[in-house]
C-alpha cells in the first residue's frame, strides 16, 4: 500500500505565501505522475499543478505565474509554493500520486487535504 501525506496548509493574507508539501511513503515500483489538486465549497476539484508522466508540468490558467511545483523524485516529494495568494485560492488541497506496478498497471493514491484560508 501507498500512503500519501500532505502538511503546510493554513490561513494567510491576501498577497501571502504558503508552501504545501507531500510525501508518497510504502511499497512504490515506480511513480507515474504526482500533482496538487484543490476543491473549494460548492465547486468541482481542479487541477492546480501536477507532474505529467513524461516529466512536464501543467498548471491551471489560475495559478500561473504565482504558483511553482517542485519534485524530489529520490524522496517520492513534491512540494507546491504558492505566492500572491488570493481569496479564491481558498480550498482543500490534496496530493495526487499516481504508481506504476510491476505487471504496468496504474493505480491512483489521495491524501487526505489540507486546508488553505486567504483571508484577511
Amino acid at each position: 500500500q501507498v500512503r500519501v501525506v500532505e502538511s503546510g496548509g493554513g490561513l494567510v493574507q491576501p498577497g501571502g505565501s504558503l508552501r504545501l508539501s507531500c510525501a508518497a511513503s510504502g511499497i512504490i515500483f515506480r511513480i507515474n505522475a504526482m500533482g496538487w489538486y484543490r476543491q473549494a465549497p460548492g465547486r468541482q476539484r481542479e487541477l492546480v499543478a501536477a507532474f505529467t508522466s513524461g516529466g512536464s508540468t501543467n498548471y491551471a490558467d489560475s495559478v500561473k505565474g504565482r504558483f511553482t511545483i517542485s519534485r524530489d523524485n529520490a524522496k517520492n516529494t513534491v512540494d507546491l509554493q504558492m505566492n500572491s495568494l488570493k481569496a479564491e485560492d481558498t480550498a482543500v488541497y490534496s496530493c495526487n500520486v499516481v504508481t506504476v506496478g510491476v505487471r504496468s498497471e496504474l493505480t491512483n493514491y489521495w491524501g487526505q487535504g489540507t486546508q488553505v484560508t486567504v483571508s484577511s
